[in-house]
């Protein structure tokens, strides 16, 4: 187990600010988050190495605990292997680590992003720090009186665990939102419990009911419920992100004169779409602010994309026909006469 030089981690001096220390971390963490590096797993074991140095570097207390050990960790773990034998780290010598800063100026108390039950649900309920942070801020249990087995000591308490289940949501209702009832059960008990599914939620996207997973052991609170939204494809409307995809049947002779046609949009709106004289067979038109409600930010939609099909007639009635062929010996006059 290696010392864990958290300033170095993040790149600041040891005597940096708390706004130094939270303005590295929020770069670092932006450029290192699993989202924008998806499947790079030395990006991800960075990650963590930064939430964790932040983790004891934004805390005041513990990075007084972190400065005031510095080097001599390996003496603190000993000690407290022994019962605590009176170890004080400003006894430990005069190592370069060995300095104490006072806390970190600036009053910024325990500013994070990710919280240790964030990480694990990130990445996969594995421990996210170290055995050195483990050891120097977690680990530590509660002693029970001596009895003729000795020194006893308490399990330590741990979260439930986090449940997964699939749910699936038409299309409609990934646009609208809507609400959905489980029965959940706890210790033999069941209980329903109405959760609100929020508008344009992704195929895939995950909704969270806090507290409603596995119970947690020793007091410890229990874990989530996530529901992994699964989506059913839709007959006329693709999804791409935001954005909505719909192929336009339009007649042969609005494609050539020119008019309009009747788009349903997913949340039931009845638009026209203008379709200019001598419109191609595939060509696209933006419609704006029509597509999947974007979660989280009210107001904000993606776009609808309506592709033309240019419907050819299947049956001619005599009239049409000779329509048609007096069309077609026009066109034939004109590439005549411009020969």
């Amino acid at each position: 187990m290696d010392f864990k030089d958290y300033y170095s981690t993040l790149g600041v001096a040891k005597n940096a600010t708390a706004k130094d220390i939270k303005q590295a971390f929020r770069k670092l963490a932006r450029k290192h988050h699993p989202d924008v590096n998806p499947g790079d797993r030395s990006s991800e074991t960075r990650f963590k190495e930064i939430n964790e140095a932040y983790e004891v570097l934004g805390d005041p207390e513990k990075r007084k605990k972190y400065d005031e050990l510095g080097a001599n960790w390996r003496m603190y773990e000993q000690a407290g292997a022994q019962g605590g034998a009176g170890f004080d780290p400003r006894q430990a010598g005069g190592g370069a680590w060995n300095v104490n800063f006072g806390g970190a100026p600036g009053g910024q108390s325990g500013y994070r992003t990710m919280t240790q039950e964030e990480m694990n649900e990130m990445f996969g309920g594995e421990n996210p720090f170290s055995d050195f942070f483990q050891t120097l801020f977690g680990g530590m249990h509660a002693e029970e009186p001596r009895g003729r087995a000795g020194r006893a000591r308490t399990s330590r308490a741990h979260a439930g665990r986090d449940v997964e289940q699939e749910l699936e949501l038409s299309m409609e209702d990934a646009y609208h939102g809507t609400t959905r009832r489980f029965s959940i059960q706890h210790e033999g008990q069941t209980r329903n419990v109405d959760v609100r599914i929020p508008a344009g939620v992704g195929d895939g996207s995950r909704v969270r009911i806090a507290g409603e997973g596995e119970p947690g052991a020793g007091g410890a609170k229990s874990g989530d419920l996530y529901l992994r939204i699964r989506t059913t494809p839709h007959a006329q409307i693709e999804r791409k992100g935001r954005d909505l995809y719909i192929r336009v049947p339009v007649p042969l002779t609005t494609a050539v004169l020119g008019g309009e046609v009747d788009i349903k949009t997913l949340g039931g709106k009845s638009l026209r779409l203008k379709i200019p004289p001598g419109t191609q067979n595939a060509q696209v038109f933006r419609l704006k602010g029509h597509g999947m409600p974007v979660t989280g930010r009210p107001g904000e939609y993606g776009d609808l994309y309506a592709t033309v099909d240019v419907q050819l007639p299947r049956t001619l009635s005599p009239e049409q026909r000779a329509h048609f062929e007096a069309l077609q010996k026009l066109e034939a006059g004109t590439k005549n006469s411009a020969a």
